[in-house]
């Protein structure tokens, strides 16, 4: 088969989260089973920054944007250690900024034109370079637009005509919203900014534009999949993914075993494996604590956190329980930015135990594998989790997730208890509500756990015996591909077909 996929990011290209680490890696493992596939992005600033090899195609495409038309080129990349091409859509008039979608924490205005823009771009890229795809991988809000078009402005264009569409939700919270004077500048006719359509209370949705209209929805775990359908996670649109619950699939995320494998990244104070853990890990905790100004303990549980300060992220809960956790004999080395007040909490505890907190303010990827190598512990209570890779990443090291029964978190991590200790399954700790008291328990489980190294040891093996390559993931894309194919509409909808008929 012949996948094309469609990301606002991708690993190593640009990033701000795990939608980029996807997009980096799936295609890869696509390919690795013997399909064609192609990645789509938009071509940043930090492209160029980062200085990835980049090669022009020599392809101008000129594309309508509302009234104007807006010439772009097409550079070509590889995914690392692959023969996947990346094309990336250049012009510097929408992509050439600071940020991606926004910069100092508000959205660019002009973000409604800029992914209008990326979208038909990549659509008029695909079909000049005459790649041909059976099935348009698309992935959030950024790509929302594409299996509209497909069915309309598309419809008859050589090499898309009968392609179909997999729609992927990474976060339903993102959804793309813009005033509705901003559907001029799709193309299409305001007969579809209708409540079956593109129209979310009052706004243009480029997100419900893909849920109504790809062949095919999936997300990025199974217990995710089911929440979405509810009022308390549905973000307003758990009534039509309820209805759509039968091309509804969730599959959990895969890591790239490449970048985060212990016996492989160069970066560690010393590589192990299964076999070595227990000397490795504690050579890489020695070299985290020295390097943040911590008395080098190793008999001290190290607990850390990566990624954004957020109240998704269970920061609340944290701030809640740090004293409590702090006044034991702990570490916590935390990475990441993110709300100002959780930088004034960081930045209170570590002066006010300097002998057990460090935080670092930022973003370090060298840093990010360190800890995840070093640390004891990791603590993911977020509120709500679509699928999360940090906990893959911490079971990959060796190191111990605290997680909230929540999305992929859930599906990912065994909770410790006599019978999965028995039984040899048991990979962390899992707390059932969301509140303080209920992630304390979880934290008090941890400590008791630490005490008894036997079962410690346990949980260590266990989470780094299990596979969480991007082979399983791929395979079960794969499936839905053919599914896709196999379900093609006889014939793809006019430019004059009736609206209502398009879905």
């Amino acid at each position: 088969m012949n996948i094309v996929f469609v990301a606002s990011e991708a690993v190593p290209f640009a990033k701000t989260g795990g939608l980029a680490d996807v997009a980096g890696a799936l295609p890869r493992a696509v390919a690795e089973l013997g399909h064609e596939a192609a990645l789509f992005i938009p071509c940043y600033r930090k492209v160029w920054d980062h200085a990835h090899e980049l090669i022009g195609t020599g392809l101008s495409i000129q594309v309508p944007v509302g009234a104007a038309t807006v010439r772009g080129h097409v550079f070509e990349s590889r995914i690392p250690n692959s023969d996947v091409p990346v094309y990336l859509i250049d012009q510097p008039r929408y992509f050439d900024r600071e940020g991606f979608y926004g910069h100092l924490g508000h959205d660019f205005d002009d973000n409604c034109e800029r992914f209008v823009f990326f979208q038909r771009a990549m659509l008029e890229a695909c079909s000049a370079l005459g790649l041909r795809p059976d099935v348009f991988h698309c992935n959030d809000w950024q790509t929302g637009l594409i299996p509209i078009y497909l069915k309309t402005l598309y419809a008859d264009v050589p090499g898309l005509s009968g392609a179909g569409t997999l729609f992927t939700i990474h976060n339903l919270a993102y959804q793309g919203l813009f005033w509705h004077w901003d559907v001029p500048l799709t193309g299409l006719p305001w007969d579809l900014f209708t409540q079956q359509g593109v129209e979310f209370h009052g706004k243009l949705s480029f997100l419900k534009a893909g849920l109504v209209y790809a062949d095919v929805l999936s997300t990025v775990s199974p217990t995710y999949a089911r929440e979405i359908q509810t009022q308390r996670q549905g973000a307003g649109l758990d009534g039509l993914l309820r209805e759509r619950r039968a091309d509804l699939r969730g599959i959990v995320n895969g890591i790239d075993v490449d970048s985060w494998s212990p016996s492989r990244e160069t970066m560690l104070a010393e590589r192990y494996d299964l076999d070595t853990v227990e000397t490795g890990k504690a050579a890489c905790k020695a070299w985290l604590q020295g390097h943040a100004g911590l008395p080098v303990r190793p008999e001290v549980p190290l607990f850390a956190q990566i990624g954004r300060l957020d109240p998704q992220k269970g920061w609340d809960l944290l701030a809640e329980v740090a004293d409590r956790l702090l006044q034991e004999d702990v570490q916590l080395i935390v990475l990441g930015t993110g709300h100002p007040k959780y930088h004034d909490l960081l930045q209170s505890l570590a002066a006010r135990y300097p002998d057990k907190v460090w935080a670092y303010l930022g973003f370090s990827d060298e840093l990010a594998h360190q800890i995840e190598a070093g640390a004891d512990v990791f603590l993911m209570p977020s509120l709500f989790e679509p699928c999360g890779l940090n906990q893959l990443y911490s079971l990959a090291h060796g190191t111990v997730p605290v997680v909230h029964a929540t999305g992929g978190l859930v599906d990912t991590v065994v909770d410790l208890t006599p019978a999965t200790l028995a039984d040899g399954t048991a990979t962390g700790f899992v707390f059932g509500e969301p509140s303080s008291s209920s992630l304390w328990g979880a934290l008090a489980r941890v400590l008791d756990a630490w005490r008894d190294r036997e079962t410690w040891a346990k949980l260590v093996r266990a989470g780094m015996s299990a596979d969480w390559s991007w082979d399983s993931s791929a395979r079960k894309y794969v499936e839905i591909y053919r599914e896709i194919a196999r379900r093609k509409r006889p014939e793809p909808a006019t430019r004059d077909q009736e609206p209502s008929r398009l879905r």
